[in-house]
């Protein structure tokens, strides 16, 4: 597995994330007596958008998260990962139940991995990357402390990333792909696209340009040993390909020739973000395994450190929020949260520790520190109270 894959998965899930809260704060229907309560000024919606967008662009680019997230290190699994998405919506005033929150999250990866499955090329990953913060930099591009936070990352993914071999790209590739391979959520916009099956796998086309400097297939030539061409053979390829115009660009502004990882929730797109059906019959759904993680306590260091960074400014006064659902009706929002798979509660724990050693064999067990040698350290406990704490502060 590559260890510079989580700058470019946190990037993009992000960007996604943006996308849609952008969407769905356009689209909120939110009644007059309740603006009126909230503000007088006139158009206090449309500020309150760009408020939570430039909290939660600010916290995603912070430069001590950012330090953290650059080091060379291994993903996080998909319930650390998760948690960071969790804070991160909820750096501003808008807040999100459990069921939208869910349903956020997995339009998020459904739509990185698409973009990943398309890509022509491992490298064309990193394009889809600057799509992404093309569109966060136009978020902020009236905020100029915001924004020279987002040319800092631009600066720093032209300084790893665009030296790497293509070797090294295709080991991000396979990593995301490792990542998002027990995922198919079925989502409808790319169900209407007949992009993706109704068992929520994706639909990959046999059209198109190919990879850039590369030929259409189609022609087998044989060389003799000296290097000369000797015979041309001709098969049919099984699709509709055509060569690729020119190469993206990798610079901070240029044209990315490709489409991916630009808004599909745009106005030239039917504004949608449903689900098809509801989480009652998911199972596609990532089942957590109940076995002990041999990764959980690096895992938890790493968050810890990562976390760490974020610097939310929770609201002083509750009354200023308001909250925000991804579902068309509150009926349907409190049927997903009825049937919200068990392996996706956040619940705690809380284990007295004491010297009895099942105790603490269990405690070990569950901190996935529970190890042959049967050596459970005190330390094990006080670091997840460490974590706790310091989580609940943000």
């Amino acid at each position: 597995m590559s260890s510079r894959t989580l700058p470019l998965l946190f990037i993009n899930l992000g960007g996604e994330m943006l996308y849609i809260l952008d969407q769905r704060l356009r689209a909120q229907n939110i009644p007059a007596d309740k603006a009126k309560k909230v503000s007088t000024i006139p158009g206090w919606i449309e500020a309150d958008r760009k408020r939570v967008m430039n909290d939660i662009i600010t916290t995603m680019f912070n430069k001590k998260f950012l330090e953290e997230l650059f080091k060379p290190q291994e993903l996080y699994s998909k319930k650390a990962l998760r948690t960071v998405f969790d804070r991160l919506a909820h750096a501003s005033i808008m807040r999100l139940n459990q069921a939208s929150m869910d349903k956020l999250y997995d339009l998020m990866t459904m739509a990185f991995k698409y973009q990943v499955l398309l890509c022509p090329r491992p490298k064309d990953i990193l394009l889809v990357s600057f799509n992404h913060m093309d569109a966060i930099k136009d978020f902020v591009k009236d905020t100029p402390s915001i924004l020279s936070q987002v040319d800092e990352t631009y600066r720093q993914l032209i300084e790893m990333y665009t030296l790497l071999s293509s070797g090294e790209f295709q080991l991000i590739r396979q990593t995301l792909l490792i990542f998002f391979q027990d995922m198919h959520i079925r989502v409808s916009i790319f169900l209407k696209d007949k992009v993706q099956n109704s068992n929520g796998r994706f639909v990959l086309p046999t059209s198109g340009p190919v990879p850039h400097g590369t030929q259409v297939p189609g022609l087998i030539r044989m060389f003799s040993c000296t290097g000369e061409e000797f015979t041309r053979l001709k098969f049919n390829n099984g699709g509709n390909y055509t060569t690729a115009l020119r190469e993206g660009s990798f610079d901070i502004f240029g044209d990315r020739v490709t489409k991916l990882g630009t808004n599909m929730y745009s106005v030239s797109r039917p504004v949608e973000t449903h689900m098809s059906g509801t989480s009652k019959n998911s199972a596609q759904h990532t089942k957590v395994s109940a076995a002990p993680n041999p990764l959980a306590k690096e895992e938890l260091n790493l968050l810890a450190r990562l976390m760490g960074g974020l610097e939310v400014q929770k609201p002083g006064n509750a009354d200023t929020g308001f909250r925000i659902s991804l579902f068309a009706t509150d009926e349907e929002e409190e049927e997903a949260l009825i049937s919200r798979p068990d392996e996706l509660s956040c619940g705690v724990i809380n284990i007295q520790a004491t010297k009895d050693q099942q105790a603490n064999a269990e405690l070990a067990k569950i901190m996935g520190e529970f190890t042959e040698s049967g050596d459970q350290s005190p330390s094990v406990s006080n670091k997840g109270d460490d974590l706790l704490a310091m989580m609940d502060g943000l």
